[in-house]
């Protein structure tokens, strides 16, 4: 499984001189929680990812007046990025040595294809532990129907001294 099946392909864009409240109302627009912030060059070079995260944290969680500030000093720069062809496991090892939650997906030409989240690789990672939970318990039915059960269960059944009647003397 490679990253690019996995990445968010609508990427939301905002200028870098936008303001913060331009970006806090593209992100409700838009339904996301991260944005590309890009230059006005043609075609546009991406400065870094602005996330909702970073608004809370950096201009509401201080003290001070924000109005100055723009979205390209905010965002995080330089961005971390992964080929599509990258693996699971390659992406998470580039969050984890980023520190970051989201990874700017690029093709061979550094063109941004997507965007992808901790949480899009965790559902990836539960999907596949749920299909190896699914072979085990398809192994167990198997062996049920193969095997004999054996007869004759003994009616008597060990009991823990903790909880038995041992424990009430």
């Amino acid at each position: 499984m490679n990253i690019s099946s996995l990445c968010q392909r609508e990427v939301v864009g905002i200028a870098a001189e936008a303001s913060l409240h331009e970006a806090a109302t593209v992100m409700c627009e838009e339904h996301v929680g991260a944005l590309v912030v890009v230059t006005g060059a043609e075609p546009p070079q991406v400065v870094g990812i602005l996330t909702d995260r970073d608004l809370a944290l950096e201009v509401l969680g201080r003290p001070g007046s924000a109005s100055d500030l723009r979205a390209g000093h905010l965002a995080k720069a330089p961005p971390v990025a992964v080929l599509g062809t990258a693996s699971l496991q390659e992406a998470v090892a580039a969050m984890e040595k980023a520190g970051v939650r989201r990874l700017l997906v690029v093709d061979d030409d550094g063109g941004v294809i997507g965007i992808v989240a901790a949480e899009d690789l965790m559902a990836a990672i539960s999907e596949e532990l749920a299909g190896l939970v699914r072979a085990l318990r398809s192994g167990i039915h198997r062996e049920k129907g193969e095997r004999k059960v054996m007869a004759g269960r003994s009616t008597r059944r060990p009991v823990f001294p903790g909880f038995g009647t041992l424990a009430a003397q």
